[in-house]
């Protein structure tokens, strides 16, 4: 009753407060938010797009303990997202909570420079880079959803997405740039890479405003985290929640695709920190469409194929049939259809009052589950080898989507 009243008063807020909009009708503060995640994610993806291979082949690390350092890097956001999500809500600070993540993760960019090539001290960096991402993405999220028309909120995170990938693709070719302009330091990449996450706060700062349509009135009592946790009662959320850990926790890291990608075909490591441009170059041209037929024809539907796709890819990397570049492109079909669609799909299931801390609930299920995950296939490859490791997850996948798809979320079909 109590979740059915306040999405009915949500919708009526919604539609009560006119938004100003860009591109259509998506709002300017999903576009601002957009930009600040264009330029965090060349931050990023300079540093996720060389790390691979300066782990295992600059520093030798076999595939276990690089399982154990990408789980590191996946699962290090989970608890801190709860936090992120309970305090932003509890606050009613969406933008400062996610302020600080993007300051935290931006400071941990000066880590690698100390770190060096000692393997704890690079965990220990990649675990506050991810704790800033866990604090921020809540709050982020929460404000794209808020700021945006339930019916559209595929459209406005397929936009958000599509801006965010755009950095992605920018990302490797920055670091790419930066070795060869460097000599092949690495420290060059880590300073340039701090230098534009700075840029993306100040830019959070002065674009984002700091309240959306649904939240220009306090919440008359702050919420708690049993509050929070009380969301899992409701059937509909409570399933969405559970599909999405199941699926995550046979989900393969990207990681793991590049490096079996890099492994089959033999590609020169040079070229390595390129590979991800071809699942940002799809992402980026899919996450809008898909986006918007999700709106029409229903989210969890394309989450689901989403996940297809990602199966398709592993069969391609390590399948009889082999195809590098179509992998590529069905990987990047995987996260246009995932990514921005759940929180999209979970959304209006949730409160306003309580959306962020709804959303960090969901997303901290998938990250513990993909922190699994990659330790898993880091042991089965280090015993099995790459090909069994991920043909075994790519059928496990496969049996979870289809289950997924015939027993979902009530209302994760919008």
């Amino acid at each position: 009753m109590y979740l059915a009243g306040t999405r009915a008063a949500d919708h009526a807020a919604a539609r009560a407060t006119p938004n100003r909009t860009v591109l259509g009708r998506v709002p300017g503060t999903v576009i601002a938010l957009g930009v600040v995640s264009l330029v965090t994610d060349i931050s990023s993806e300079m540093v996720t797009a060389i790390l691979p291979l300066y782990l295992v082949f600059g520093l030798g690390l076999n595939p276990l303990q690089f399982g154990l350092l990408d789980g590191l890097y996946a699962g290090a956001t989970a608890v801190l997202r709860l936090v992120g999500g309970h305090v932003a809500d509890r606050w009613q600070r969406l933008k400062a909570v996610a302020g600080i993540g993007y300051g935290v993760s931006a400071v941990a960019k000066l880590g690698f420079l100390a770190a060096g090539s000692s393997v704890p001290a690079i965990g220990v960096v990649l675990a506050v880079d991810r704790a800033g991402k866990g604090v921020r993405t809540a709050p982020r999220d929460a404000l794209i959803s808020l700021s945006s028309p339930p019916e559209t909120l595929g459209r406005s995170f397929g936009v958000h997405r599509a801006m965010d990938t755009v950095g992605a693709f920018l990302g490797p070719l920055a670091a790419t740039a930066v070795l060869w302009a460097a000599l092949g330091n690495y420290n060059a990449v880590f300073v340039t890479s701090f230098s534009l996450a700075t840029c993306a706060v100040l830019l959070l700062v002065v674009l984002v405003p700091n309240r959306t349509r649904l939240t220009a009135e306090p919440a008359k009592t702050k919420p708690s985290f049993r509050t929070m946790l009380g969301l899992l009662r409701e059937a509909s959320f409570r399933r969405c929640c559970v599909w999405a850990a199941a699926l995550g926790l046979f989900t393969v890291t990207d990681s793991f695709v590049y490096l079996a990608l890099q492994r089959r075909w033999d590609i020169d490591g040079r070229l390595f920190p390129l590979l991800p441009l071809g699942t940002a170059g799809v992402f980026l041209l899919l996450a809008i469409p898909l986006g918007r037929l999700g709106d029409k024809i229903g989210r969890w539907k394309i989450f689901i194929a989403g996940h297809l796709a990602l199966v398709a890819a592993v069969l391609l990397v390590c399948g009889p049939i082999g195809n590098w570049w179509l992998a590529l492109a069905l990987h990047g079909a995987f996260y246009a259809a995932t990514d921005g669609v759940l929180p999209a799909a979970a959304g209006p299931m949730l409160p306003a009052e309580l959306r962020a801390s709804g959303l960090a609930v969901l997303q901290t299920g998938q990250a513990l589950a993909r922190m699994v995950s990659a330790v898993t296939v880091g042991l089965l490859w280090t015993l099995w080898d790459v090909r069994p490791a991920l043909l075994l997850f790519a059928a496990a996948l496969l049996l979870v989507t289809v289950a997924a798809a015939v027993i979902r979320p009530l209302e994760a079909g919008r």
